[in-house]
């Protein structure tokens, strides 16, 4: 064999292996850059970073954004189960029942579509899920949790009481445009290092083995993500200190390992919920938004696919420099989809745009299914109660028929909280409203078998004739007796006392 021939076999092998390697930030385990800042190690400012990093803070600042919308999803704040008003108050891709499934809850009173990060404490300072008609918000301070880079601050003064402490005592502790969601959330202020801030992902790295300082960059590029898109609960007291965030994987991440999971944490090693339905009496789960869960073992996590080659893509900076973006998107929203041609670099930005929507399109049609008989399921409980006529065994049918309803519920919610409308793992995705169906359909079932079918004629009906979907629901509402009246579910709410707004923002309009 001659030498050059032996060279070119050589050329060949290694460009083999570069191929067979994909994205070599996929495969390839470099550390992170390090840098010396002149940053204090509690920095918490994202400005402060701004100045030492000025090209990434640009590029962070896009999230201010309040505007650009994909096909299903995007930056505008609208109200996620109004499908009739245009944007930016509601949206044609609306899910109209979300206030009929969770009446009751904090989640029924206002629930939009989640602007950019930066907004992440300016929006929870307004909505209406914390009770602004009140001195206390009625929720635990651990709803900063995911909003705010003062996080270890005030757990380190505070520990493990921070969490259970109401969520108004740190209302007005820090600055919406400066403390948002940001830099010291996923690195550490003196040399840019990747780490993790959050108390409930440390926690189950620990209770699964894992030792923090071990895990590899490509770990860490998602990881930083997941100390906030994930589903979580509060802890019961009986469980340990109240209202701190705990991340339900110890059977797995998928909805039939929560399920089970939940079945043993609430009060003294029961039955965990954060509500009870007014309507069927069914102990209930609100799924958070589980998108790490999802991508785990979906196409691109299961191959090692980071999120933030996805979501934050290598640009060049204005100096020319290789930095990554840190305008935490869609990738859809780059008509190049630049992100997704890293890997997929033999298809179009249009052919691999059509395959995403392909796949959300299946997944949210199938979601509005599952809600719907969803729906149907909790009234075939409140009609079986409400009956005259009962089965030899009713109490058995019906206990089955709640937990049904309950299951359903999760597993409905694991997909439409979730970020992706299917595509991080779409074989998950439609399995699981699938299955969610298949519960739902199962207590209607036996709700019926209960009542000896007597009730089998009035569920015959369309669900949107039977029960309407609440379009408009607030605390103010609430206080309204017409309002209570309008809906046959809102009936089953009571009326709350006539009570005046007393805060608007960080700003405190009365004592009350």
């Amino acid at each position: 064999m001659n030498k050059r021939f032996s060279f070119l076999v050589l050329a060949l092998a290694a460009l083999g292996l570069l191929l067979a390697a994909g994205c070599s930030d996929v495969t390839t385990e470099l550390k992170t850059p390090k840098y010396k800042t002149g940053l204090s190690e509690k920095e918490n400012s994202n400005a402060a970073f701004g100045k030492v990093f000025p090209q990434q803070f640009k590029s962070y600042r896009k999230n201010d954004d309040d505007k650009d919308m994909t096909v299903y999803k995007g930056s505008v704040t609208f109200m996620k189960n109004d499908g009739v008003s245009p944007l930016p108050e509601g949206y044609k891709f609306a899910q109209p029942y979300l206030k009929n499934l969770w009446l009751g809850y904090a989640f029924a009173f206002e629930y939009r579509n989640a602007r950019g990060h930066t907004y992440a404490l300016e929006d929870i300072l307004h909505i209406d899920r914390p009770n602004n008609y009140a001195e206390k918000g009625g929720l635990p301070a651990t709803c900063w949790n995911c909003k705010t880079t003062k996080m270890e601050e005030w757990v380190n003064a505070d520990g493990d009481k921070f969490w259970g402490k109401d969520i108004n005592e740190y209302r007005t502790k820090f600055d919406p445009k400066d403390h948002p969601i940001g830099c010291a959330n996923c690195h550490n202020p003196t040399d840019m290092s990747l780490k993790l801030y959050s108390v409930p992902l440390k926690d189950w790295l620990k209770r699964s083995g894992q030792d923090e300082s071990k895990l590899t960059r490509n770990e860490m590029r998602s990881l930083v993500c997941a100390q906030c898109h994930v589903e979580y609960h509060f802890t019961h007291p009986s469980q340990g200190p109240a209202g701190k965030p705990v991340f339900p994987w110890d059977n797995g991440f998928n909805p039939e390992d929560m399920y089970q999971y939940y079945k043993t944490h609430g009060k003294d090693n029961g039955l965990f919920a954060d509500w009870v339905h007014p309507v069927s009496k069914v102990p209930s789960i609100k799924m958070q938004h589980p998108e790490y869960e999802t991508w785990i073992d979906g196409p691109h996590g299961a191959a090692g696919v980071s999120c933030a080659d996805c979501h934050m893509p290598y640009q060049k900076s204005e100096d020319k420099k290789k930095m990554s973006s840190h305008w935490w998107t869609s990738p859809l929203k780059d008509p190049e989809l630049r992100a997704c041609r890293q890997c997929h670099a033999d298809k179009s930005a249009a052919f691999l745009k059509e395959r995403v929507l392909y796949t959300q399109k299946k997944t949210f049609d199938q979601t509005l299914a599952a809600q719907e008989i969803n729906v149907k399921a909790h009234e075939a409980v409140r009609l079986a109660d409400a009956s005259g006529a009962k089965a030899a065994n009713f109490d058995a049918l019906m206990a089955e028929a709640r937990d049904m309803v309950r299951k359903a519920q999760l597993f409905w919610d694991y997909v439409s909280a979730e970020n992706s409308v299917g595509f991080h793992n779409p074989a998950k995705a439609l399995d699981t409203l699938a299955s969610s169906i298949q519960y739902s359909q199962r207590a209607v079932d036996l709700a019926c078998q209960a009542t000896n079918f007597t009730i089998n004629q009035t569920l015959a009906q369309d669900i949107k004739t039977l029960v309407p979907p609440i379009l408009k629901h607030s605390r103010k509402l609430q206080q309204d007796p017409a309002h209570m009246q309008s809906h046959p579910w809102l009936k089953m709410l009571p009326v709350f006392p006539p009570a005046e707004r007393v805060w608007d923002g960080q700003k405190k309009l009365s004592a009350k």
